[in-house]
């Protein structure tokens, strides 16, 4: 693993580790008025596409950390949605 991979490891898990504390905070509140359905959408699609240029250029760092980013970033359009309907 040389330099760049390991900064882009860093960037990605900065990046991921991000949303969970909201995925967290929605879990223990059940509350998700407050956040918008469409930008998680948004974020979630332009996260797929990572997924998918980093299997393209056969990047490991961009594949590994936005698979993660993306399976959590679906848990919180999910909370979003069910949280919603229950309210």
């Amino acid at each position: 693993m040389n330099l760049t991979d390991i900064i882009g490891l860093f960037a990605g898990i900065c990046v991921t580790i991000s949303v969970v504390p909201q995925i967290v905070k929605v879990w223990k509140t059940k509350k998700v008025k407050q956040i918008s359905l469409l930008t998680f959408s948004v974020l979630t699609f332009g996260i797929a596409v990572w997924v998918v240029y980093g299997i393209l250029k056969n990047d490991m760092p961009i594949i590994i950390t936005n698979s993660v980013s993306l399976f959590l970033n679906l848990i919180m359009v999910y909370f979003i949605i069910y949280y919603e309907k229950e309210s």
